[in-house]
């Protein structure tokens, strides 16, 4: 965390809350690096900290969050299946308090216990040594649900483990099923998802408006049943839309 900081974005607007993050690591000095990092931005404030899967499912009970920094390997409960109680449980709360996502921090970029979180619905993840602002623009990104968090890493992970993707389940045959409720464009939409494009990348290869492939990107997630793009490209890996 010794690197220079790119300028602070502008604060919160008047009367709009900074961004509530819980650090979950079973090293207390890195949740006392990121913490610092995070609480010198005027847009984000780290509401909650916990050192294993129980404690976070426990201080989250009690403590609104909208992005959790989850340590993947960790003694008792591991982050994987914390993030899956955490967002069970957001998921039956009214939607006010249902759009909590979760970041995953790990030490590998090739790690199989990261596929594991993202199908437990993790929004992507991030190695712990990244840049400094690595690290709060992917906090911010997935706060706004909208980006795939270092979708180069993702797509290193997801090609290292497409085997185990394609296997056949339940999961999978809906999710085959899913793909073809889509319209031709939003299965071409979709495919440049997987493919890592952002919404004006997108709108830039079709000659779309930003808005129009925003519309698109929304019908693409609630008829896939995902919950942000991250998912999504997991299931364009299981589906056979992208192969590595």
């Amino acid at each position: 965390m010794t690197a220079t900081l790119s300028p602070q974005p502008a604060g919160p607007e008047a009367g709009q809350e900074p961004i509530r993050v819980a650090l979950v690591d079973d090293q207390q000095l890195v949740r006392g690096g990121f913490k610092m990092l995070i609480n010198s931005q005027p847009d984000l404030l780290v509401v909650a900290e916990a050192g294993n899967g129980v404690e976070a499912v426990r201080v989250l009970s009690s403590v609104r969050a909208d992005v959790v920094l989850m340590d993947v390997r960790m003694p008792g409960m591991d982050g994987i299946e914390a993030t899956a109680r955490i967002l069970e449980r957001a998921a039956a709360q009214p939607e006010a308090e249902a759009g909590i996502r979760v970041v995953v921090l790990t030490t590998f970029d090739l790690d199989e216990y990261v596929l594991s979180a993202i199908r437990a619905g993790a929004s992507g993840f991030l190695l712990k040594d990244a840049p400094p602002e690595e690290l709060l623009d992917a906090i911010r990104t997935v706060h706004r649900g909208d980006a795939v968090i270092a979708p180069s890493t993702t797509r290193r992970l997801l090609d290292h483990v497409a085997p185990l993707l394609r296997e056949p389940t339940p999961e999978v045959s809906r999710h085959a099923a899913s793909v073809d409720t889509l319209t031709p464009r939003e299965r071409e939409v979709f495919t440049l998802i997987a493919g890592g494009l952002s919404n004006p990348e997108i709108a830039a290869r079709l000659f779309l408006s930003e808005a129009t492939v925003k519309t698109h990107v929304g019908h693409i997630l609630a008829k896939l049943g995902a919950r942000d793009r991250v998912q999504a490209v997991v299931i364009a890996y299981e589906t056979g839309i992208v192969a590595p």
